[in-house]
């Protein structure tokens, strides 16, 4: 069916404007009345968004000069470019400023949302920087679900210390902050982040433009290019206009191509590229505006992503934070195209699901010509770069809800046979674990496990991530030779590595275990079982004693835990009344507190959502 404007009744009041805006941009005023075209882009306040206006002008220029009544035009209404804003998470690590960093996804999202469908939007693509903002976007062009088409603006450049030859990244220079020489710190910071793009090893943002890619709504082969590259302005905004086309003539939508089996194809990649422990945030997210309720039942579960992690799916890259390389030395070995033919061929991957340029995610990686893996930068499956794959999801009676998430590809010691044992450090925040890394250094000790808390979607509130001190806490192991892990209700950067656990729940500010936990317990992480366990709660009249305590400091504040980060701005009031936990993604859904799960009778197995507001939309599993 030819998507409807939401001008075609032809008022006169309504079409005014749209009359003047076709003259003021130079397109044809007859057409205002057909299907509308645009692109969007995001705007920031750091080197990630600095190349995407350009990107952005480049493809509507192109859309200008495809659209109009001519032999071979388009005959489409061209809108305007719009913009959604976001925050920097390099400049803002470390800072309580971070707690805006999820928050932007979801900023984005009902930026977009309103974009798209207030302005009728029948075409739509997309130019993404960061990692939240393409994630947000993603996210309302699936509600939307209207022919659409992502590109990611390309990641940055890696730095080079003058003196050594060293290449550099972001997380160099993080990972230098409790040096003691100020001249050292300021030289690292200087030359780590040249030019233009979005973090360029394999953290959030290249683990969620893989991600885009290979679930169907980015070309493969424009993941990796650098922001810098020619092509983002030339070819590639060509082939973009040539693929909306021919997704608005096929009727191909989002929601076509964003499947089950594309998002599954998207997780195993993850796996393979060692991806950030954000996936399992950002998976189900997109499932959800997928039109899918619950990622860890409908689309992949805990135990199906654990066995294909352990004995499925290998690590094929050499990439940052763990390894050595960039994605541009990716995109020089033959980009994210490689990587999927290997998986492809090993029979890893569902090939016959559609992707946004109408063929199938096989049919492409062949047009696409994809090389062999290089065996330095890129791994095949036979001969990988780690035998095992980079995330894995931990239980136990610290992460009921299974939604505890390690970085396996990025743990450098403490998991000798699979199992971790250490005694609890307790933060109450980020920045008291910051203060004592910047005093009390020498304090840490081996076999130490850091728990920070009340940093959880709703007790930051936001879900702050911690490339700080994890960054800190890596340097002084890597110097003294010790294993210290950290664990929390937040989250992590992609590019964090070591021993540490996120997204450890249900957060503390709800209650959860890891609010329970006493300085000097004994913490097991233990891979084998795939369980996180403190020693101390197993005991029911302990953890009963400690519950009770904490029930109390809630009651005496008020109904929240004094420990909790201040809400002081409405938005993260927001944050703080409607976010998700962790395994839904962790946005911000004003229903939270609408449906309550209950057990279904005894003589049936699953459970019951029930409606507070609605009966009449109680749902039985």
């Amino acid at each position: 069916m030819k998507p409807t404007n939401v001008l075609i009744d032809r008022h006169p009041g309504r079409s005014t404007q749209s009359i003047g805006l076709a003259r003021a941009i130079g397109t044809d005023p007859d057409l205002i009345h057909e299907p509308s075209v645009g692109v969007v882009g995001t705007k920031g306040d750091s080197q990630c968004y600095l190349g995407v206006m350009a990107k952005v002008e480049a493809i509507h220029a192109k859309l200008k000069g495809r659209v109009g009544q001519g032999q071979g035009q388009l005959k489409l209404r061209l809108v305007q470019p719009e913009y959604t804003i976001a925050t920097s998470d390099g400049i803002r690590n470390g800072t309580r400023e971070m707690r805006y960093s999820l928050i932007g996804r979801e900023v984005t999202n009902d930026a977009l949302c309103e974009h798209l469908s207030a302005t009728g939007l029948a075409g739509t693509i997309a130019v993404v920087a960061c990692d939240k903002p393409p994630v947000g976007t993603l996210a309302a062009l699936l509600e939307h679900n209207r022919p659409s088409i992502i590109m990611s603006d390309g990641p940055i450049h890696p730095g080079k210390d003058p003196n050594t030859g060293e290449a550099l990244d972001i997380v160099s220079a993080y990972q230098v902050a409790g040096n003691p020489d100020a001249a050292f710190r300021h030289h690292i910071a200087s030359h780590a982040c040249p030019g233009i793009g979005s973090c360029g090893g394999m953290f959030t943002y290249n683990t969620m433009q893989t991600f885009i890619g290979v679930v169907g709504m980015q070309p493969l082969h424009m993941v990796a290019p650098p922001s810098d590259d020619p092509r983002r302005l030339d070819t590639f905004a060509d082939e973009l206009v040539d693929h909306l086309a021919n997704l608005m003539e096929k009727d191909l939508k989002p929601r076509d191509i964003v499947v089950r089996d594309s998002i599954r194809n998207a997780v195993i990649v993850a796996m393979a590229i060692g991806g950030s422990t954000n996936v399992t945030l950002h998976a189900p997210e997109i499932a959800r505006a997928a039109g899918f309720g619950d990622f860890w039942k409908e689309i992949m579960t805990p135990e199906e992503f654990n066995y294909l992690s352990q004995h499925v799916i290998p690590v094929l890259t050499d990439a940052r934070p763990y390894g050595k390389y960039s994605m541009v030395d990716i995109d020089n070995v033959g980009g994210v195209q490689v990587i999927v033919r290997e998986l492809l061929e090993a029979g890893l991957l569902n090939g016959e699901v559609l992707t946004c340029t109408g063929e199938t995610l096989a049919a492409q990686v062949q047009r696409l010509g994809a090389k062999q893996a290089d065996g330095r930068v890129v791994y095949a499956v036979e001969k990988p770069y780690k035998p095992t794959g980079g995330l894995r999801v931990l239980g136990g009676n610290l992460s009921p809800d299974f939604s505890a998430i390690l970085k396996l590809a990025g743990v450098e010691g403490g998991l000798e046979n699979n199992l971790f044992r250490g005694k609890a450090r307790v933060f109450e925040g980020e920045q008291a674990l910051l203060d004592a890394l910047d005093r009390t250094p020498g304090s840490f000790q081996n076999n130490d496990m850091v728990i920070v808390r009340y940093e959880g979607p709703s007790g930051a509130p936001g879900m702050p991530e911690m490339l700080d001190p994890t960054s800190r806490i890596t340097t002084l192991c890597r110097e003294r030779n010790i294993v210290v892990g950290l664990m929390t209700d937040a989250r992590f950067s992609g590019g964090s590595v070591g021993l540490v656990i996120g997204h450890v729940g249900p957060e503390a500010a709800l209650g959860g275990p890891i609010a329970l936990i006493e300085e000097g317990d004994e913490i097991v992480a233990d891979l084998n079982t795939d369980e996180l366990n403190c020693t101390p709660l197993a005991d029911p009249a302990t953890r009963a004693r400690r519950q009770a305590a904490w029930d109390k400091a809630v009651a005496d504040n008020g109904g929240i835990h004094p420990n909790c980060g201040v809400a002081d701005t409405r938005l993260l009031r927001r944050a703080r009344l409607s976010a998700v936990p962790a395994t839904r993604g962790g946005g911000l859904h004003p229903n939270r507190e609408v449906w309550v799960r209950e057990p279904r009778p005894a003589d049936r197995s699953g459970f019951v959502l029930r409606n507070k507001h609605r009966p009449d939309a109680n749902r039985t599993f």
